[in-house]
């Protein structure tokens, strides 16, 4: 008889500092066998049906939920999706099942609940029939893990690299640990720490140092002792003001308790170590561009990286930092997308050529400055949608291969290049510039709203790039957030933060 494997998603990056509230009709919501057409999109689902079907498993599919990153998601979207799991995954387990597994981010917050993730997990496990079956599942990079999804879960298993182009792959180590728990017959637990640090996102690509080294750590740690089945290395998701925001480093194992806590008190030490190196401090972007000569641009545009206005941070990506240094220092030949689906609609029934006054960007954060009052040329528009030309984009991690950024306009001015979209875009392959027309190695200059995961796309193209400061919700400067709920002392943001990691 095959196993049963009830299946579930829920997938959100919850920035709780925006002034915004995400719903449930902000969701991208699919029910049942629905789930099941997602085969070969690339995501993380797909990576699931991939080894279910090579293991033989029936999978009971129930609700998958994503949402780009955005701000604090309303109690009342987790409370529709936990009845609409409850009421596809209750009469299954009741009824007998072998397996549950679920694809989460990890860094989700609701209005009055800070970890829905554990919240989720300890609600699973409270389900007649649940109390002992193997819960296996995977986990962005980003989540801020807390104790409480530790204890109530077996095996989550977290991605390895940033840019997350192992999605898919994570959740297939994942599937093979659910796999190896039901044919041996042991049940792992999994075993949790977290160094007292938090950091930005660019702090934590994993081609530098502090996450390389880390990620060294637990690949050795898999390879040298049997019983840890996997070690998970999360950067944490610094926008989100919960008790559980930061590092941390968790095990899945059949080891000890106490056995399992000494390996990862030496990934602690090793994060401590190197915990200033994942600080990172930019020059403001009028200082940059003020510098740029003709010499910069003659093997390649120059990328301009923009953490604060970081769309796959939850930003609203409409910041107008780097246009207006652009449009200042009379960079001709550059290039900035905005999402702005106001001005999208205002083009509507703009003919190519047509010179139009617009108000560009500035709308989705009280820390921009403000719209940009431009004469700009239409050139283009089109319904947004594209194929990702690197299926292992970071972008598959959160929507698969096919992207939709609503409807889109191409407009000039003063030697800018804008591409207009109506959803926000994460700036993640290179396809969504070339469907809309756009050869980015024809400009000198290219703004990108991004911290780290745009990098496999636009390092293959630039010359250099310059990360710069910006206004904007996705600040690196995490001192300056008005923290409420964070978990303190931690380090950068209190001076005596004891190096002890906390244990659970």
């Amino acid at each position: 008889m095959k196993p049963r494997i009830v299946f579930a998603g829920l997938f959100h990056e919850t920035h709780t500092f925006l002034g915004q509230t995400t719903r449930w009709e902000d969701f991208e919501v699919i029910f049942g066998d629905q789930i099941l057409t997602k085969r070969g999109d690339g995501s993380p689902t797909d990576g699931f049906l991939t080894e279910a079907d090579r293991f033989g498993w029936e999978v009971i599919p129930t609700v998958d939920v994503r949402c780009v990153p955005s701000g604090t998601v309303d109690d009342a979207m987790f409370e529709r999706y936990w009845s609409e799991f409850e009421r596809r995954a209750a009469p299954a387990i009741a009824a007998g099942v072998e397996g549950i597994f679920l694809v989460l981010h990890g860094a989700m917050a609701t209005e009055s609940i800070r970890d829905p993730e554990g919240e989720l997990l300890v609600r699973i496990r409270a389900l007649p029939g649940a109390r002992h079956l193997p819960i296996f599942g995977v986990l962005d990079l980003h989540g801020n893990i807390s104790a409480r999804m530790c204890e109530a879960a077996n095996g989550l298993v977290m991605y390895r690299e940033n840019p997350h182009t192992d999605a898919k792959q994570a959740t297939q180590r994942g599937a093979v640990l659910l796999q190896r728990c039901l044919q041996e017959k042991r049940m792992p637990r999994m075993v949790w720490c977290r160094p007292p640090i938090l950091w930005a996102p660019p702090g934590t690509g994993t081609h530098i140092d502090p996450m390389r080294s880390l990620e060294r750590f637990a690949l050795e740690l898999e390879a040298s002792d049997p019983e840890v089945w996997a070690v998970n290395i999360a950067g944490g998701y610094s926008f989100a003001d919960t008790p559980d925001t930061g590092c941390s480093i968790c095990a899945v194992t059949t080891l000890p308790v106490d056995a399992a806590r000494a390996h990862l008190a030496r990934g602690a030490r090793i994060a401590w170590d190197l915990r200033e190196q994942g600080t990172i401090v930019y020059p403001p972007v009028d200082d940059v561009v003020r510098a740029l000569t003709p010499a910069d641009f003659a093997s390649g545009p120059v990328v301009l990286v923009e953490p604060s206005d970081n769309i796959g941070g939850g930003a609203p990506g409409d910041g107008t930092g780097i246009l207006r240094s652009l449009l200042k220092h009379q960079v001709a030949s550059s290039l900035v997308i905005i999402n702005d689906p106001a001005a999208v609609q205002s083009l509507a029934d703009a003919a190519p050529g047509e010179v139009r006054q617009l108000a560009i960007g500035g709308k989705g954060s009280a820390l921009d400055a403000g719209p940009v009052a431009l004469d700009a040329t239409f050139v283009s528009r089109s319904d947004g949608h594209f194929r990702l030309e690197d299926e292992q984009s970071h972008l598959a991690s959160m929507n698969g291969v096919n992207i939709s950024m609503g409807p889109c306009a191409v407009i000039r001015a003063a030697g800018v290049t804008l591409l207009l979209t109506s959803r926000k875009t994460a700036p993640f392959d290179l396809g969504q510039l070339r469907s809309q027309g756009i050869e980015p190695r024809d400009f000198r200059v290219i703004g990108v709203k991004a911290a780290v995961a745009h990098k496999r796309a636009y390092d293959r193209v630039s010359r250099t790039s310059y990360y710069v400061d910006t206004p904007g919700p996705c600040t690196s400067n995490l001192a300056g957030l008005p923290w409420k709920l964070l978990r303190r002392p931690v380090y950068p943001l209190d001076a005596a933060t004891p190096s002890q990691p906390l244990f659970a």
